[in-house]
């Protein structure tokens, strides 16, 4: 199995993975952690993450038969997207960077089954199931006893040699492989630049989320109203939120992604927020094929966009674009609207 465990990461490199770890399916250390979280509500209305109880720390449950856990980590970040650039400039909407070129769902799972199949070709018969976001999973817990870095103060993954802006996926398998090393020790030391910088402080301690307050949370899973004292907070972050990851100093040895699908696309990179505002449903959904954009909807799109308007300077182009909303059919829109005019307007 040594032998097997080495071609599993040799085929992962040919197939695009920038590394792959293995573990066994013991995660009683996160568990309570987990579960404690869920009791506080910090997971806000994301009800999934409680549907499936202890399955998603205990894999053999949630797929019996599994013994042994394939983790994958791929690079997303595209190269000269001017981050801080955008951010600075609140006529621009900012879009988190992993959702900037396709949706990497596909993309990674495609991967993942290609190299579950060399496996099974290689050893015979052998039962798996691939995953990358798409079930209840610890991804980042899995990835941490795989060897893959460490779970950082802002929650995310943090690798020593190439940050943190990298998707996981998994396959879950039955073959006894040897398991990699974890990594046991948090590299965070005494820094707190993640949790400084975040704009609604959601970092509520070290390595402790409140995803109620989390941007990403509030424009991308949350489909209700954006609670009135974030709104400003928001700035002009439309799709989700990279801040902490800006920051973090273990991100200056990322590397840029080589998967031309994660590279932007151009209407999305920079773009100006009254054009966004603009686009019908139809130019929505056509604008956001084949990206994770897709799945909030133009509602929600309308809403963010309204709240990013509302936090701009004032202009008379964007209180025309707000006012032109003002009948649309949805009273989550107008009301956002609403709010934005009358920030504008005061």
């Amino acid at each position: 199995m040594q032998q097997l465990s080495q071609d599993i990461k040799q085929w992962g490199r040919e197939l695009g993975f920038q590394q792959i770890g293995i573990t066994d399916t013991d995660l009683s250390r996160y568990e309570k952690r987990f579960l404690d979280w869920l009791a506080l509500g910090l997971h806000g209305k994301m009800e999934y993450m409680e549907k499936h109880g202890i399955k998603r720390s205990r894999p053999a449950e949630l797929i019996p038969g599994t013994i042994r856990i394939i983790s994958a980590r791929m690079d997303y970040l595209p190269p000269n997207t001017d981050i801080e650039k955008v951010l600075q400039t609140p006529g621009k909407g900012y879009i988190s960077r992993y959702a900037l070129g396709r949706d990497y769902h596909r993309l990674m799972r495609k991967r993942l089954e290609k190299l579950a199949q060399k496996i099974h070709a290689a050893i015979g018969e052998s039962g798996y199931r691939v995953f990358c976001d798409s079930a209840p999973v610890l991804e980042k817990p899995i990835a941490e006893k795989a060897g893959l870095g460490w779970i950082g103060k802002h929650t995310n993954l943090i690798n020593s040699k190439a940050g943190s802006w990298f998707f996981l996926g998994e396959i879950y398998t039955d073959l006894p492989l040897p398991a990699d090393e974890p990594i046991t020790k948090s590299h965070c030391g005494s820094c707190t630049a993640c949790i400084d910088i975040c704009p609604t402080q959601a970092i509520i301690g070290p390595y402790q989320l409140n995803a109620q307050r989390c941007i990403s949370y509030l424009t991308i899973e949350l489909r209700e109203s954006i609670p009135l004292e974030l709104r400003p907070l928001i700035g002009n972050r439309i799709y989700g939120c990279d801040d902490c990851q800006i920051v973090c100093p273990w991100n200056k040895f990322a590397k840029h992604t080589r998967e031309q699908d994660f590279y932007p696309r151009q209407h999305l990179l920079a773009p100006e927020l009254i054009e966004l505002f603009s686009w019908t449903e139809d130019e929505f959904l056509q604008k956001t094929e084949g990206s994770a954009i897709r799945r909030i909807g133009h509602e929600c799109w309308l809403r963010n966009i309204a709240v990013a308007l509302g936090n701009a300077p004032y202009s008379a182009a964007a209180v025309h674009a707000l006012r032109e909303r003002l009948h649309h059919p949805s009273a989550l829109v107008r009301e956002h609207v609403l709010w934005a005019l009358d920030q504008l307007c005061r």
